[in-house]
């Protein structure tokens, strides 16, 4: 399996972004695990302007097929006092592949200091449990992962997760790489697991602007609670292994079948 580090690596410099390879092992169909298109996108966008405050929100559009080389572009919306609106774009020989609107943002002073968010429902793995690694043919066997399973609705997913090799990763680009490792909520509610579906959009909030966690562990979860007319629409959570949570995501997901 090939980290993203080594993809990073061995980038091509550009203005205002990079050229890379897409690796078969990080393809999900036809196209780019889009975990790791969004991850290319926040590297981008963080070296177009190293002294960015934390990320606290990234609004990304999955537009098309993204495989072999890719140019990874970013560009400035716009730079206030506290707050940076970055656009970064990553496309292949097939066109635009993906769109991103970062937004970065420093703590501001506040009167409140509310937070009524749930934890995460299951304790973190212990040193020496049992995890399963995906198929090494495709993005998945990128992954280690743990399933819990008790109490879930239909269409939910409930999972550890962590990449295999995370080391030399700016702790937002992992995070943005494994937030999106669950396969829609929606694919539960099929018998024949084989149905396409695709993700539209992400839209992921960040809660925390120093997200950490133990040995590389996320809890991320996905409920769908609307699938109809080819559209589902899934609420995700992140936690990390202390429990606390770190974002808050919604998609889109269209439903071929």
């Amino acid at each position: 399996m090939t980290p993203i580090a080594d993809i990073l690596a061995a980038r091509t410099a550009l203005d205002s972004g990079f050229a890379c390879d897409i690796p078969p092992d990080w393809l999900q169909g036809r196209t780019a695990f889009g975990g790791l298109s969004a991850a290319l996108a926040l590297q981008a966008a963080i070296e177009l302007e190293p002294d960015l405050p934390p990320l606290r929100s990234a609004q990304i559009a999955f537009i098309g097929p993204l495989d072999g080389t890719v140019t990874v572009t970013a560009a400035r919306l716009r730079r206030g006092r506290n707050a940076a609106f970055i656009q970064a774009d990553v496309a292949s020989e097939a066109g635009l592949g993906l769109r991103a609107t970062f937004v970065f943002m420093a703590a501001l002073p506040s009167q409140l200091a509310h937070d009524e968010a749930p934890r995460a429902p299951v304790a973190a793995p212990a040193t020496d449990a049992k995890t399963f690694i995906g198929p090494e043919t495709s993005f998945i066997g990128n992954f280690e992962f743990i399933d819990s399973k008790e109490g879930l609705g239909p269409a939910e997913w409930l999972r550890w997760a962590r990449l295999r090799a995370r080391d030399g990763l700016d702790p937002f680009v992992e995070l943005l790489a494994i937030g999106d490792a669950l396969p829609p909520a929606a694919l539960k509610l099929f018998e024949d697991k084989r149905v396409p579906l695709s993700s539209l959009n992400w839209q992921i909030n960040f809660l925390s602007p120093v997200p950490a966690t133990d040995n590389g562990w996320w809890l991320l979860t996905a409920r769908s609670d609307t699938a109809r007319a080819g559209n589902a629409s899934q609420r995700m959570t992140l936690w990390n292994a202390a429990g606390e949570p770190i974002a808050d995501a919604m998609q889109a997901v269209a439903i071929f079948g």
